[in-house]
């Protein structure tokens, strides 16, 4: 699956922009970057505008949930018609109950790990949630290097997830794009978000296409 980020999209056109990566073959997920200069040191948008983008688009999305005290807003995005609604490790304080409400609400429950996060630490509460974004770069800025020792991390979801330990959807964000996707494929993700190789290109909804076969081919 190909999540176009917004983080790299015209927040002027927000409608436009999601139309330009739907369509047959476009977008699986709509991936919005919720920061709140606190848990991370950039400022983006909250859940007003993510009320107004899910009336305009009919593509899943994806709300990543960069910023302090998760534990409090996650269900509004939820309930606001999010598909899956993440939190952050490091900022959530009761992640099992967190992930229960975020289902109560209507949404799949993600789980987010910074780099330098521990996946072993968090196996037991993974259990309870859809989704583990594994991040490739340290969240807060579009446009980083790929870090690609992270594949560790996501060879050892995969392993879990393919004897049963896990039944998450494992998502990869970060320097996404045609040189990275493979390897990040070849470890095991099932969906990526990408954000200036989709919306920096011409035409972004032939990018997904283009990510998703390599995707499809590294995977084998």
């Amino acid at each position: 699956m190909i999540a176009p980020s917004i983080l790299s999209a015209d927040f002027a056109h927000l409608a436009d922009e999601a139309h330009r990566v739907g369509g047959a073959g476009g977008a699986d997920w709509l991936h919005v970057d919720v920061m709140d200069n606190h848990f991370v040191p950039n400022l983006t948008l909250g859940l007003p505008v993510v009320q107004s983008l899910l009336k305009v688009t009919d593509i899943p999305v994806d709300c990543h949930l960069m910023i302090d005290d998760p534990d409090r807003w996650a269900v509004g995005f939820a309930e606001a018609g999010a598909y899956n609604v993440t939190v952050h490790a490091e900022a959530v304080r009761d992640p099992i109950s967190t992930a229960l409400d975020i289902r109560a609400a209507g949404a799949r429950a993600g789980l987010s790990i910074k780099p330098d996060t521990d996946l072993d630490d968090w196996v037991e509460a993974l259990r309870s949630y859809d989704t583990l974004l594994i991040m490739t770069v340290e969240p807060g800025f579009g446009g980083q290097s790929f870090l690609a020792e992270m594949m560790d991390k996501v060879r050892s979801a995969r392993r879990m997830v393919d004897t049963g330990h896990l039944t998450v959807v494992i998502e990869v964000d970060g320097g996404i794009n045609a040189d990275t996707i493979e390897q990040a494929a070849a470890a095991g993700a099932d969906c990526f978000v990408a954000g200036s190789a989709v919306y920096g290109a011409d035409d972004p909804a032939a990018a997904v296409r283009a990510l998703r076969e390599q995707a499809v081919r590294a995977r084998g």
